[in-house]
């Protein structure tokens, strides 16, 4: 029991800051808010959303931002069939390495995202939102449920002769 709840609070945890993350803003310049999601601003009290051309980033760019929200929405669901694969007592080692490919995709295209951010087109008044963080923390908490997950002893009848299975 205790050796499943760890790995299992991690993948919960990991999921929840992977889901936050591709809904939170990155960026934010004035009264917009850019992410994966697009762009949120308010002006004159009335809110809209708009996409990403407007930032002057390339198309290769916005497309990143398209496949980090995408990978991070499969990364947290494969976190969360981990955590519930853990939690019927099994040990999902097949959705573990599947959840270490997804977060390495999630890297690729968020890290893409982030690091081709077009920051002088906005003048350089952006500044760094809560999203990215919890992207990181997603990675971090996913990567250590998938390595505990990994590194758990398997529960084999002929390694424990006194416990049959059923």
């Amino acid at each position: 029991m205790r050796s499943r709840l760890l790995p299992l609070m991690l993948a919960l945890a990991g999921a929840c800051a992977f889901a936050l993350a591709v809904q939170s803003a990155w960026w934010s310049a004035g009264a917009v808010s850019i992410g994966p999601f697009g762009a949120r601003d308010c002006f004159g009290g009335e809110c809209g959303e708009r996409g990403l051309s407007w930032t002057g980033g390339t198309d290769l760019w916005m497309r990143a931002g398209v496949a980090a929200r995408a990978a991070g929405y499969i990364a947290g669901f494969i976190l969360v069939v981990v955590a519930g694969a853990l939690a019927a007592k099994r040990i999902p080692r097949l959705m573990a390495r599947a959840s270490i490919v997804s977060i390495i995709t999630a890297v690729a295209a968020g890290g893409y995202f982030a690091f081709a951010f077009p920051a002088a087109a906005l003048g350089g008044q952006a500044t760094l939102g809560h999203g990215m963080f919890l992207f990181a923390a997603g990675i971090v908490l996913g990567v250590a449920a998938a390595v505990f997950t990994l590194r758990m002893p398997s529960l084999r009848e002929d390694e424990n002769p006194g416990q049959a299975g059923g």
